[in-house]
């Protein structure tokens, strides 16, 4: 092979090993600011086929019903712990913060936050649903398959 090939070969090898490692970087780091979407349900039992559950310092998503009776504010400072629920299990949420002027018991909202433990959520922001006419498919699915009473997911421990 004569020199002017061979700097050529080394040179788009090169550039192919950079190129892989950008895109190896970049796909780590976007790894870690993925928000996964669950239910509670899918939080205390498992997610899919396989069940796979969130674990404890994972960023996520929890949809679920403000389970009535559950907010709980602190008249000094913004904390306030609530409860979701859906037809299979009960978590709780605390969150330190103003809330949606549409937050309400008996209401859907969208929790965003760290899994603290296997039940607990530390959110950093909190949605509430704000229209009838539209909610994103994925909670509107699942909450369609999920949703029962307060007073059944009560009776049955938070547990199916």
């Amino acid at each position: 092979m004569n020199p002017r090939r061979k700097s050529r070969l080394i040179l788009v090898m090169l550039i192919l090993i950079g190129l892989g490692l950008a895109t190896a970087l970049v796909m780590y780091a976007l790894r870690s600011n993925i928000d996964l979407f669950y239910t509670p349900g899918e939080v205390i039992n498992g997610k899919g086929a396989r069940q796979i559950k969130p674990e404890p310092g994972q960023r996520l998503r929890v949809g679920g019903m403000v389970m009535p009776g559950s907010v709980k504010r602190d008249p000094n400072t913004l904390q306030v712990s609530f409860k979701l629920y859906d037809a299979v299990g009960v978590i709780s949420v605390s969150y330190e913060g103003i809330l949606p002027d549409l937050f309400r018991e008996g209401q859907g909202v969208v929790a965003q936050g760290v899994l603290q433990d296997g039940t607990h959520v530390q959110a950093k922001e909190v949605l509430a649903k704000h229209d009838e006419k539209y909610t994103p498919p994925e909670i509107e699915d699942a909450m369609k398959k999920n949703h029962r009473s307060p007073a059944a997911i009560s009776a049955s421990g938070g547990q199916s």
